[in-house]
């Protein structure tokens, strides 16, 4: 989604966005790409799944089944994309 779009949606002011889009960045849960005057941000999933990982580490005091209600609901049912490959012989 682009800056001004997700700044919009949120009903944030452009300048304090752009600053908590760094800060997401820099840490690893969002990722950006320039596509032409906009820069588009995407959710890195390998960083919210550390995230994650890192939060519920030890939240069921020893006792992980209590936890998976929580797994299986942020767990992503997308099926697995195929990778992308640069073969140009075809």
């Amino acid at each position: 989604m682009a800056a001004g779009k997700i700044g919009e949606t949120l009903g944030v002011r452009q300048n304090t966005m752009s600053a908590n889009l760094a800060i997401l960045a820099r840490a690893g849960l969002i990722r950006s790409e320039r596509e032409g005057r906009s820069i588009r941000y995407f959710a890195d999933m390998d960083g919210m799944r550390g995230l994650l990982a890192f939060l519920m580490e030890d939240c069921c005091g020893g006792c992980p089944e209590l936890c998976q209600p929580v797994i299986d609901e942020v767990a992503c049912a997308c099926p697995e994309t195929p990778p992308i490959t640069d073969d140009l012989t075809t």
